[in-house]
């Protein structure tokens, strides 16, 4: 996620930039409740032997709300969906006709997810997370989140909030070094979302597998 008329211009200026990311996420936690928007979604893997990097790009829309709901309903270049309910996390791939059930808090802990939709304030969000401001880059402000607890999958997200404080993108990297970049278009925030958003039942004659 990711530097002089003078130095120290250049240095003050990069602090007020970062200064602003870390007030748009506490602003987005406490005052987006609910929401729901179009992504976009890069995922590049580290490249191969003698081989270049390969990105695959998917889109789709993302809605959710807080604490712990949220929906990603992929739509090109194959359909997905993925509801957590706020007790259990459904994936449900549709070429496949089969849905992977498990328990939504032994499956998101410190994720990507988590930081969208589980927390409402920073120091909720801090217990997981070891948060810093990133210097302003492509138009957006930048939080970094790293998990406290190392080892796991996850080995940082990078939040970019727009000049409005609106969420822009998520930029994340794992412990394989693949890289996943999620840009939001058109966020619309609201108190609530109908609760049939986050209901999720699998489909007649779909293979369930429970994990």
């Amino acid at each position: 996620m990711k530097r002089l008329l003078t130095a120290i211009l250049i240095a003050g200026s990069a602090s007020a930039a970062m200064a602003d990311g870390l007030k748009s996420l506490e602003s987005f936690m406490k005052n987006a409740q609910a929401g729901k928007a179009e992504f976009t979604q890069s995922v590049t893997s580290p490249p191969k032997a003698g081989q270049e990097a390969r990105t695959k790009v998917s889109s789709g829309t993302f809605e959710f709300q807080r604490p712990g709901k949220f929906k990603f309903n992929y739509t090109k270049p194959f359909e997905q969906v993925i509801v957590a309910d706020g007790k259990t996390l459904w994936l449900y791939d549709v070429d496949l006709n089969q849905v992977t059930q498990r328990a939504q808090a032994q499956a998101l802990g410190s994720t990507p997810a988590a930081i969208l939709t589980s927390a409402t304030d920073l120091k909720t969000l801090q217990a997981d997370f070891g948060l810093s401001n990133q210097p302003a880059s492509n138009g957006l402000e930048w939080v970094l989140a790293s998990p406290k607890v190392k080892g796991g999958q996850l080995k940082e997200v990078r939040i970019g909030f727009s000049a409005e404080g609106q969420l822009a993108a998520l930029d994340i990297e794992d412990s394989f070094g693949q890289r996943s970049v999620m840009q939001f278009k058109g966020l619309q925030t609201q108190a609530s979302l109908p609760a049939a958003t986050f209901q999720f039942t699998a489909p007649k004659g779909a293979d369930v597998i429970k994990q």
